[in-house]
């Protein structure tokens, strides 16, 4: 059945997911547009797909198959209904509605997984995120900690929300895979990465050794601040230890999503030459 009409009430609620933080969160599920990132989402997270008139006349024999293999189907709208529930501006025509994940703290410790879906073996490399609140940026960070083999993300409430259409579509598909958890106190979380052995690092301006200096090969964690702010204080102390990106030139901070980057695909490379 077409569906045409933009007060339908199917309609209305996956435009609110869309849009509303505190809808997506009440019922537990997110907005994955594009084929590329639907053709990735686990079918059994699916709860329910759209597509556009235009698409299914342009599909190509791989997106047939994706669609042919969704177990509950999927439901067309007209283009103008697609617009309307669309974060894009200019929408691909696939939109799935898909479960949140739902990840502890044990989930954070577990070793990363090769592009093979095994174990690395690895001890835990952490991020730990104060008040990233940029979308783009926070997204780009999910996208690098898979790369880099990080085992998952600690996130304080003043971030940005993961399941944003922003964030998700600058994953590039890592929201699928990169376990993340978010808390009320971050000085809680480092205090029970400790207690797990878990080395933690503060990139910050005042840090004494240069972080190619240290050693990543154990279980660590790197606490990245807020976009114009850094880390607080009071996060900043409870690491271990302070570590310095040096820069060159008149720059004095980095980009949170870049430092994120740097530091976590440092320890990927000791990680492979201990190996």
């Amino acid at each position: 059945m077409l569906i045409s009409s933009l007060s339908n009430d199917r309609i209305k609620k996956a435009s609110s997911y869309v849009q509303n933080a505190k809808a997506r969160k009440k019922d537990k599920v997110y907005v994955v547009e594009g084929i590329r990132m639907n053709v990735e989402v686990p079918v059994e997270d699916i709860v329910q797909t759209y597509v556009s008139e235009s698409f299914l006349k342009k599909m190509t024999d791989k997106e047939k198959l994706f669609l042919k293999n969704l177990p509950k189907g999927y439901d067309e709208v007209t283009d103008e209904v697609f617009r309307k529930m669309s974060d894009t501006k200019t929408p691909q025509g696939v939109l799935s509605i898909v479960r949140q994940n739902q990840y502890t703290f044990k989930d954070i410790l577990k070793p990363a997984l090769t592009r093979q879906g095994t174990s690395t073996g690895n001890k835990p490399l952490i991020l730990i995120l104060e008040d990233i609140q940029d979308p783009g940026n926070l997204g780009t960070i999910l996208r690098g900690a898979e790369g880099a083999g990080v085992s998952g993300i600690i996130l304080s409430r003043g971030c940005a929300d993961v399941y944003n259409p922003k964030v998700v579509r600058s994953t590039m598909g890592a929201i699928f895979r990169e376990p993340f958890i978010y808390c009320d106190n971050l000085l809680q979380e480092i205090s029970k990465l400790k207690e797990n052995g878990i080395i933690t690092y503060a990139a910050h301006l005042d840090g004494k050794s240069d972080y190619d200096e240290l050693d990543f090969t154990r279980g660590c964690a790197f606490l990245i601040g807020n976009e114009g702010n850094g880390l607080s204080k009071e996060v900043a102390d409870a690491a271990d230890e302070y570590l310095l990106i040096p820069m060159l030139g008149q720059v004095e901070s980095m980009n949170a999503a870049t430092s994120a980057a740097i530091l976590t695909f440092e320890a990927a490379r000791q990680r492979r030459t201990v190996k």
